[in-house]
């Protein structure tokens, strides 16, 4: 049994993170550090585990327990896990990374987005972007993983397979976004984010190239697309809980059919257990709900030669803890699906 520990355990990605380990068969959960909740029982910040495990948060101290463990997963906010993660590394544990400190291959890139030095040192890089379907073999070799953002999570599995088929012109991508307001982290208390703010209203945010997430879909879509990329993403705030829904947009190469585009998506996403294309219809942020599952749906619209593709997942499982956990099974030599299998939420 791979002996895990989550570090930053009292926020949502670390809820659901303590949800889904507490079923995976592969796995012994030893310890869920939170400065908050430290020594009060994991139901204490999440009710709806009550009854499920004796577990305790503890504290973090000098680290000795955390690196004790066979892998960390760290649910730390940006800025933190760079500090957390060199001791546990030298140390030889794993280390799945959910906040952004290790996504960007060029620390400078991290340094002009988010404001702050990055001090990953060697770490930085040595670590592997963890999006499965496109890294699936270096995570598998990998002691440490930056796991994607939610958005760019949903917009690269869009985007990737006209990319690498060069189908579509590389300047012409656009990236619609919508996410639920979980997506704010659990820490958030501001006007933005209360309830009588965001009810009844939809509102865009970080437009013109400034969201956090843009330069991490560029990043990997620059890998698929042979040259770098620059695309447009417009992120919204909708008034729901969890959930992303991204509507990306590309102008075609030379023509081709709905059906056969479709049939491309297949193929290129043929061994990724938790992509499904969707031969008839669109998918729905409600299709997803609580599963690690990316459903993905398009049509070609052939008096503009434009494709429209439509990506449906849930922002707290495929857009972290779940691909978390798909990770952590990579790079543990365990089956990727472990702890996974359950389906969405429904109705």
């Amino acid at each position: 049994m791979l002996k895990v520990g989550i570090v930053g355990a009292s926020g949502y990605g670390g809820g659901e993170l303590l949800r889904l380990l507490l079923r995976h068969p592969g796995v012994s959960l030893q310890l869920a550090v939170s400065k908050t909740y430290a020594g009060q029982p994991v139901s204490a910040a999440f009710p709806g585990l009550t009854g499920t495990t004796p577990l305790r948060f503890s504290s973090y101290g000098d680290g000795i327990e955390a690196a004790q463990c066979d892998v960390v997963l760290l649910a730390q906010e940006n800025g933190k896990a760079m500090l957390t993660a060199p001791h546990l590394l030298d140390a030889g544990c794993k280390v799945v990374d959910l906040s952004a400190d290790f996504r960007f291959r060029d620390p400078r890139q991290y340094e002009a987005i988010y404001k702050t030095p990055h001090v990953g040192g060697k770490w930085n890089d040595r670590a592997v972007y963890g999006l499965p379907e496109l890294y699936r073999d270096t995570i598998r070799s990998a002691q440490l993983v930056g796991n994607p953002g939610c958005y760019a999570t949903a917009g690269i599995l869009s985007l990737a397979p006209l990319l690498s088929g060069r189908l579509v012109a590389p300047d012409s991508l656009i990236v619609d976004g919508k996410s639920g307001v979980s997506g704010a982290g659990r820490a958030k208390f501001g006007p933005d984010t209360h309830f009588s703010e965001i009810n009844e209203s939809v509102s865009a945010y970080k437009i013109a190239g400034t969201h956090r997430h843009t330069p991490e879909m560029e990043q990997a879509l620059a890998d698929l697309a042979g040259q770098p990329i620059a695309l447009t993403f417009t992120p919204h705030l909708i008034p729901m809980t969890r959930g992303i829904l991204a509507t990306c947009y590309a102008r075609l190469v030379a023509p081709i059919s709905t059906t056969d585009l479709i049939a491309r998506y297949e193929e290129f996403y043929h061994d990724a257990p938790f992509v499904s294309i969707l031969s008839d219809g669109l998918p729905a942020t409600k299709h997803t709900l609580g599963g690690n599952r990316c459903l993905i749906g398009l049509a070609v619209d052939p008096r503009t030669q434009r494709v429209t593709v439509v990506a449906a997942l849930d922002n707290l499982v495929k857009g972290a803890a779940g691909q978390a956990l798909q990770n952590m099974n990579l790079m543990c030599g365990l089956p990727e699906t472990a702890g996974l299998e359950a389906g969405g939420i429904w109705p």
